[in-house]
Formats: C-alpha cells, sequence, structure tokens
C-alpha cells in the first residue's frame, strides 16, 4: 500500500514541472496532479511562452500553439508516461490532453491500468 496520495501527487507535478523545464527551457507556472480511480490528471497553469501568448492573438496563431504543443507530445508522449509509470507503479493504458489558448492552461489525462485510489492506506 502507498502511504500518501497527496503526497504522490505532489511528486509527480514536481517531475512534470522539471521535465517540462529540461524539454523546453522553462515550465509551467503552477501544476497540480489529481488521482482520481483508474485516472491521473494534472492541469497546469502559465504554460505559454511570451511569443505564444502574442501569437494566441490571432486564430492562425491559436491554431499554430496546438499544433506545435500536439507534435511536441506526441513526440515525447513515452516519456511522460514514463513518469507516471515510475511514481505509481500503473501501466499507462492511454493519455490525453489539451491546451487552452485562452487561459494559458494545459490538462493531462492518463488512464491506469487499475484503480490506484485503492492503493492508498486509509486516513486513520
Amino acid at each position: 500500500m502507498l502511504n500518501s496520495k497527496k503526497k504522490l501527487e505532489a511528486e509527480i507535478s514536481a517531475a512534470f514541472i522539471k521535465f517540462q523545464r529540461e524539454l523546453i527551457g522553462r515550465g509551467p507556472q503552477e501544476a497540480k496532479t489529481y488521482i482520481i480511480n483508474d485516472m491521473l490528471i494534472t492541469r497546469f497553469k502559465g504554460v505559454l511562452t511570451v511569443e505564444e501568448k502574442h501569437l494566441a492573438s490571432r486564430n492562425a496563431g491559436k491554431k499554430l500553439i496546438k499544433q506545435m504543443r500536439s507534435l511536441l507530445h506526441e513526440m515525447y508522449t513515452q516519456d511522460y508516461e514514463k513518469i507516471v509509470e515510475q511514481y505509481t507503479k500503473c501501466k499507462v493504458l492511454s493519455s490525453h490532453r489539451d491546451i487552452s489558448t485562452k487561459t494559458g492552461e494545459q490538462i493531462e489525462v492518463y488512464i491506469l491500468d487499475k484503480d490506484l485510489e485503492k492503493c492508498f492506506e486509509p486516513l486513520k
């Protein structure tokens, strides 16, 4: 059994921020991970670069941001899933993501091979 759900969520958030900083040169301003049954959901705030914020003022720029971020995620999906698997000890069955060019937030969802919530020790 795992000790603390909150601790694991915080560790995964920190690992994602570190990975994105190494990959892109800057990471999100904030990340929060939630474990819900067999899903791991991470919400990143402040992910757009200064250049992307300028591009987001135009429709063509919004499309370009989504295309670029989607391509980057495809290139590094295995790395993101490896982080999830390393910390959760679960296999990732699928992953999904989207970015808002309006709010500068990004959401990532990982579907795991088991209900991770059941692996935590009950609160006393």
